[in-house]
């Protein structure tokens, strides 16, 4: 199922949607030059969307979290929920639904009342990146944030990274050492400070669209996830 999201009505929302947390950066973050500038240009193009920094989002008491890139100028940018308005949230949300990790029925607006139970997702990055490619200075400011929202996390176990950048910034932000962590899908990496990460290929449209992540693969990572609650 592919999202045309310019077709999609703008969420009109107010700054907060959810109450912010430690993790969640201010809506008018300065740390990345480059990410303020094109928020500030998005804001005027696109008034009604969120441009800002797109708060994580799910339980506070959840076991396992889901860490992607960035959020999508046409995804998480515009409605202010991660992987939601793209096409990789039908995946995504899909997967969570069917193995009772979120109730609900997913319909890529923060309107459609999806509720998360044992997991929360955040990104790397928080806000939008030219060409959906954040530099190596942009995940470094963002990564204390990273580290917040694992750290608000009190019961977390296991955190599902999709993608090689997202992975880095896991393993860096809950104490592992990257050399001994190297990313490969359903790789399983058990750190010295007693997390999980378990690596995913994106669950983008360019993935699934191309084969290299299939619907079965991806339900198989959760799978593994589910097997160490």
């Amino acid at each position: 199922m592919e999202i045309d999201a310019a077709s999609l009505p703008a969420p009109h929302l107010p700054y907060p949607v959810y109450q912010l947390r430690p993790g969640d950066a201010p809506r008018d973050c300065p740390l990345c030059p480059r990410l303020v500038a094109m928020r500030t240009d998005l804001r005027v193009k696109h008034p009604g969307w969120w441009n800002a920094p797109v708060p994580g989002f799910g339980d506070p008491d959840a076991w396992l979290a889901v860490t992607g890139l960035a959020p999508g100028v046409r995804g998480a940018n515009r409605t202010g929920r991660p992987f939601t308005g793209d096409g990789a949230g039908v995946l995504l949300y899909n997967t969570l639904i069917k193995f009772g990790l979120a109730h609900g029925t997913y319909a890529a607006n923060v309107e459609d009342g999806v509720m998360l139970d044992g997991i929360f997702i955040t990104n790397a990055v928080r806000c939008v990146p030219p060409g959906n490619k954040p530099d190596t200075a942009e995940i470094h400011n963002c990564r204390p944030y990273l580290v917040e929202h694992y750290r608000g996390l009190p019961n977390l176990k296991v955190v599902i990274a999709l993608g090689g950048t997202a992975h880095q910034s896991a393993v860096k932000a809950l104490g592992g050492k990257l050399p001994k962590t190297p990313f490969g899908h359903g790789a399983v990496h058990r750190l010295h400070t007693g997390y999980t990460i378990i690596d995913s290929y994106h669950c983008s449209q360019l993935n699934t669209n191309t084969g290299r992540l299939t619907t079965p693969m991806f339900e198989a990572v959760f799978e593994a996830a589910l097997a160490m609650k």
